[in-house]
């Protein structure tokens, strides 16, 4: 069972990027509790990279854990990258 969350937490961390604990707990409908538990464990194997934060939100503080994917890079966005250029014929100078 441990194995079946472990791997739905890190889903939904390739998925969305950086979450704060809460969010995950929410977005996978179990208590915050269980979530930090299953955290803890997957921060003590090196899959995930924990820190300690405090947000604001309309006046309120919240305190939690940021959660991210250790060693992880998404795959570049479709579409042309900059410093690319085009080779077009309007380019070239023809004497």
């Amino acid at each position: 069972m441990s194995n079946l969350i472990n791997s739905s937490i890190l889903d939904f961390l390739k998925a969305n990027g950086p979450r704060m604990d809460l969010e995950i707990a929410s977005a996978l409908k179990m208590p915050l509790a269980r979530v930090r538990t299953h955290v803890a464990d997957l921060s003590s194997t090196g899959d995930v990279i924990c820190c300690n934060t405090i947000q604001f939100k309309d006046g309120a503080k919240i305190e939690g854990l940021s959660c991210r994917l250790s060693c992880y890079t998404p795959p570049p966005a479709r579409g042309r990258k900059p410093g690319v250029k085009r080779n077009t014929n309007n380019d070239q100078i023809s004497e």
